[in-house]
């Protein structure tokens, strides 16, 4: 594959990995699981997305940005959320190489860690007494929470379903 065609190729997978978190955040707005202390955002599960390529660093960044354009935090999570994101995914993808019984269990950690302690702290400061550490840590343990079930109930199988498919595919 040529270097312009590989660029191209680059860029329409993050977008439709950016499509697709987004579009799976809005349906979860729809729930009212989206945003707030408690959340099950299905869109997260694609942030093990990042173990198979780095056009999903871009892709999970964009698709976080867009997401969050509706949500009740307004900028200030716009630019919190996607930041957690972006952290999230740049150390999912260097981490992807480890494994354990052949399943990224790091990689899918790191979302959870990043969102609990960046969205956490987000939502802490939006409270009307202010700033508490109890209550960061609180915030950060639901977020936390929410993160868990789902990069490690959907993301772990959706792992294994991707990769299932690539396998099928060399034979």
């Amino acid at each position: 594959m040529n270097k312009k065609k590989k660029k191209t190729m680059f860029v329409v997978e993050a977008a439709v990995i950016a499509a697709i978190y987004a579009g799976l955040t809005y349906f979860a707005a729809v729930l009212n699981v989206a945003y707030g202390g408690i959340q099950f955002r299905f869109s997260e599960a694609l942030t093990i997305l990042a173990v198979f390529s780095p056009a999903a660093i871009p892709g999970l960044t964009v698709g976080c940005f867009l997401g969050n354009i509706t949500s009740p935090y307004g900028i200030v999570d716009i630019i919190c959320g996607t930041l957690a994101t972006l952290i999230a995914a740049v150390l999912s993808y260097k981490t992807r190489n480890i494994k354990f019984k052949d399943l990224p269990l790091l990689s899918a950690l790191f979302p959870v860690i990043s969102n609990a302690i960046i969205v956490g702290l987000e939502i802490t400061l939006f409270m009307p007494e202010g700033f508490a550490f109890k209550a960061f840590l609180i915030s950060a343990f639901q977020v936390g929470f929410g993160e868990l079930v789902i990069c490690y109930g959907l993301g772990i199988p959706l792992y294994k379903v991707i990769k299932r498919l690539k396998l099928d595919k060399k034979l």
